[in-house]
């Protein structure tokens, strides 16, 4: 079972807000090829896993802003790291 949850808004430079867009599609390819469970929202991204595993998702996602031409990104993150586990279902249950 997972142990954290990290949401993660990640943004790009960019000269123009569709050059943002695809910067920020290819940083939600990184987190879907991670094999992590994931949940896109319009204003951040929601991962569930491991700990250590979520923060090297979100530095390989800052390093690919990097090589795609941007000069530089800045990446919000809130963490709920609980060793007994944790899922995205279990803190929204109540609303589904």
């Amino acid at each position: 079972m997972a142990t954290a949850l990290v949401s993660v808004q990640i943004i790009p430079k960019a000269s123009s807000t569709k050059e943002v867009i695809g910067l920020v599609d290819e940083a939600i390819k990184i987190i879907d090829s991670s094999g992590v469970n994931y949940e896109v929202h319009p204003l951040e991204t929601t991962m569930e896993g491991e700990l250590e595993h979520l923060l090297a998702v979100i530095a390989e996602m800052n390093k690919k802003m990097i090589e795609l031409g941007s000069p530089n990104v800045i990446s919000q993150v809130k963490i709920l790291y609980q060793p007994e586990g944790i899922t995205m279902g279990r803190l929204t249950e109540k609303y589904r």
